[in-house]
């Protein structure tokens, strides 16, 4: 019997490090890179890989927050269990929890989006709005299918798609990189600091898959080795592959031509590296991106609706643990559709990534109240937190002019998840309750100490 196959009928968990980062770099690598570098270069110009630069500095910072949480309490449902654990039980922590949720399933609806946008522009069908629909139904139902299948069936998906993706894109990085004019990337041509910091909302979003890693901690046998150093490989290799793809892009194309290429920026900078076939092969790696992010995304969906069950914050139908029949995946599943069929995600996916930098912030601030039994440094989830605060500070004063409706749409984002909250606790008489007592663990500890001491 193999070593895999002794570790599942012994019940050890067996991810390694190099699966988790697959997960977590399927995630980030998704609709992000394809579709933002034209809505970064508005802003940054050809210095969007700067942007990118500090995107991911802030992405490390925050990821070593939460491998040491996900260390510390390992729990499928991730930030939830974090939340709870900073925050105790109450409204607080359950309609940050519900937001959590809401706002994954905007991005995953955005993702699956852009698969379908990409599948009908290689098709012939990209004037088409019901091809576009079409498709992004198909793999969401194709890869509700692998999520059914179980833990041990994502991963397996991830390390097979992640391989090809990043391959595809280091690959258009390095031709791209041997092309590239060096005039278009002159320091003369940069926009300034404020407009690259303005920018961070923009590449930040392109990184905020990674907290996936966190979300798979109770199927890691040393969730304390093995969480910190899958978070790390993920964020640093997307680190490098954006940079690159961001220095390739406008080293290739003017600024102006790669704003008016928008969502397909990378085909057409692939046009002077691969010729004609280059709108293929970006498009190709698009649809991989695409599909593992949504892949690795579903997985997330699934544990934190699994926790939320579990600890009493929703319906029991979301409560069947991994390798069951899993109504909560099906009723996700349902929700996301909706949101891809009927719903303008330009606007709101903007929200969905400002719900998201909130969460992570409270997240790290709740961090101090456990920071004793994490071990982590002080400094580093202070600077967690402040590098998200500015993020979202940046955020909010560049869309207060360029779009107030987005800052409207958050804020409309924030009651519904609180108000949702109210209503299921009033209804169901259940609250989220931790999964780790440490308050117990902390007396039996004192308790055997004393006996040592008789």
């Amino acid at each position: 019997m193999s070593a895999r196959g002794r570790a599942k009928k012994s019940g050890k968990r067996y991810l390694g490090v190099f699966s988790l980062a697959a997960m977590g770099i399927g995630s980030m690598v998704g609709a992000g890179i394809f579709a933002l570098l034209g809505e970064a270069g508005l802003l940054a110009g050809p210095a969007t890989y700067i942007s990118f630069l500090i995107g991911g500095v802030v992405a490390l910072l925050s990821g070593y927050s939460l491998s040491k949480l996900g260390a510390r309490f390992p729990a499928a449902g991730g930030l939830v269990e974090y939340l709870t654990q900073a925050y105790g039980v109450n409204l607080f922590s359950g309609g940050l929890s519900v937001m959590l949720y809401y706002s994954t399933l905007v991005g995953l609806a955005l993702v699956a989006k852009a698969f379908g946008a990409y599948a009908a522009a290689l098709t012939g069908f990209a004037a088409s709005p019901q091809a576009v629909n079409a498709y992004a139904l198909g793999i969401l139902l194709f890869l509700g299918l692998v999520n059914f299948r179980g833990v041990r069936r994502v991963a397996e998906f991830e390390n097979m798609v992640v391989g090809i993706k990043v391959s595809v894109l280091f690959l258009f990085v390095i031709a791209g990189l041997i092309t590239l004019r060096p005039d278009l990337l002159a320091p003369a041509l940069y926009p300034g600091m404020s407009p690259i910091l303005y920018s961070l909302a923009i590449t930040f979003f392109a990184y905020s898959g990674f907290g996936v890693i966190t979300n798979a901690a109770e199927e890691v046998k040393n969730p304390a080795k093995t969480l910190p150093r899958a978070m790390f490989l993920a964020i640093a290799t997307v680190m490098v592959l954006y940079m690159g793809v961001a220095l390739a892009v406008y080293g290739n194309l003017s600024v102006e031509e790669v704003v008016k290429a928008s969502e397909y920026a990378l085909a057409e900078a692939a046009r002077p590296v691969f010729g004609m076939a280059g709108f293929t092969i970006v498009a190709v790696a698009a649809l991989f991106s695409t599909s593992s992010a949504i892949n690795a995304t579903l997985f997330s969906v699934t544990n934190i609706t699994y926790e939320l069950a579990k600890n009493g914050e929703l319906p029991a139908a979301y409560g069947k643990p991994l390798g069951q029949s899993r109504e909560g995946l099906l009723i996700s599943l349902l929700l996301i559709i909706l949101l891809t069929l009927f719903l303008d995600l330009s606007q709101i996916a903007a929200v969905g990534s400002l719900a998201i930098l909130t969460l992570h912030l409270f997240v790290h601030a709740g961090h101090f109240k456990v920071i004793r039994k994490t071990g982590a440094s002080t400094r580093l989830v202070a600077l967690a937190a402040l590098s998200e605060f500015v993020v979202i500070a940046l955020a909010l004063y560049h869309l207060s002019s360029a779009s107030i409706r987005i800052v409207l749409f958050f804020s409309g984002l924030i009651l519904l998840s609180f108000a949702s909250e109210a209503l299921l606790r009033a209804q169901l008489k259940r609250e989220i309750k931790p999964r780790f007592h440490d308050h117990l663990f902390d007396l039996l500890k004192k308790e055997v100490k004393e006996f040592l001491h008789r």
